[in-house]
C-alpha cells in the first residue's frame, strides 16, 4: 500500500431521539467523509434523521444507513431473537425510513451499514449476513455494503451482487481472528487519541494492526469508522486527519465521484 492514497472516514451518526443525544455529531461532521444515520431502531426518530441529513449536506459527507435491531432502551447493542424474514423487512423498512427522509431533503444514500449487535451478530451467522444483504439488494442494488474483511457480511454482499466496501474500526480492539474484541472485556475500546492514530495509519500504509493477544493481522480497508460515541472520539479523529495530512493521505467518502 503506498501512502498517496485515499481513505474513506465513517461514523455512527444521529443516533440520540427526541431531546436525548449521542455522540459529538457537530465536531465529528468536518472530519469524516460517510455518516452512518441511525434509522429509528436503535436510536434516531424522523426530526433527528432530517438534521442529520441536512448537517451531512452541508459539509459535504456521504449519507448511509445505519438499520439495527428495535432496540432504544439497549441502544441496539442486544441480540434479538428474530428470523432472517424480520430480519429482512426491518432492515429493509429502516432504509426506506431514511431514503425518503434523505431525498426529502435533496439527498441519497451512498452505502448500508448494520448496527451493533445486528452488525456483530452477521460477522457470525450466513443467515442474518444474507437476510441483510437481501433488503439492501431489494431496496437498491447500487448501494455500498460496508463489512467486516473475511466476514459472513462480506461474503453475502458480494452473492447479492452489491459493492462491498471492506471497513476497519479505529478504536476497537482485534483478536488474532479479525474479529472484534467484545465490548465487556477491558481493552476491547481503545480511547487514547495518539494511540488510535498511530494504529491507523499503520493500517492504511501497511495493511497491518496489532490485536489484542499481541499478534499482528493483514487487514485490508476501504473505510475506518470512528465510533461517535467513544468519550474521545472527536479527539481520535483529529489525530486521525493529522497523521493522514502528513502523510499526504485524502480522505473522501467511497461514493466519492467528482474532480
Amino acid at each position: 500500500m503506498t501512502a498517496s492514497r485515499s481513505i474513506d472516514l465513517n461514523s455512527d451518526l444521529g443516533e440520540g431521539f427526541g431531546p436525548f443525544r449521542v455522540g459529538a455529531d457537530e465536531e465529528l461532521f468536518p472530519l469524516i467523509s460517510s455518516a452512518n444515520v441511525a434509522c429509528g431502531f436503535h436510536g434516531g426518530d424522523p426530526r433527528m434523521m432530517s438534521r442529520t441529513v441536512e448537517r451531512a449536506k452541508v459539509h459535504d459527507v456521504a449519507i448511509g444507513a445505519h438499520p439495527g435491531f428495535p432496540d432504544l432502551t439497549g441502544f441496539g447493542r442486544r441480540t434479538i431473537a428474530a428470523s432472517a424474514e424480520e430480519i429482512r423487512t426491518d432492515v429493509l423498512y429502516q432504509i426506506g425510513a431514511l431514503a425518503g427522509i434523505a431525498r426529502a431533503g435533496g439527498s441519497s444514500l451512498q452505502h448500508v451499514k448494520a448496527h451493533g449487535a445486528l452488525y456483530n451478530l452477521a460477522v457470525k451467522d450466513p443467515t442474518v449476513a444474507e437476510a441483510i444483504a437481501q433488503a439492501v439488494r431489494q431496496f437498491d442494488s447500487g448501494l455500498r455494503f460496508f463489512a467486516i474483511p473475511g466476514s459472513a457480511p462480506e461474503a453475502a454482499g458480494v452473492s447479492a451482487g452489491l459493492a462491498v466496501v471492506r471497513e476497519a474500526f479505529a478504536n476497537r480492539a482485534y483478536h488474532a481472528d479479525g474479529s472484534l474484541v467484545a465490548r465487556s472485556i477491558p481493552g476491547a475500546v481503545i480511547e487514547d487519541a495518539d494511540a488510535v492514530a498511530a494504529r491507523i495509519i499503520r493500517l492504511v500504509q501497511d495493511g497491518a494492526i496489532e490485536t489484542i493477544e499481541g499478534e499482528e493481522i493483514a487487514i485490508e480497508a476501504e473505510t475506518i469508522c470512528i465510533h461517535s460515541d467513544t468519550v474521545t472520539a472527536v479527539p481520535i479523529a483529529r489525530a486521525i486527519r493529522a497523521r493522514f495530512a502528513d502523510a499526504g493521505i485524502t480522505v473522501r467518502s467511497v461514493g466519492y465521484a467528482r474532480g
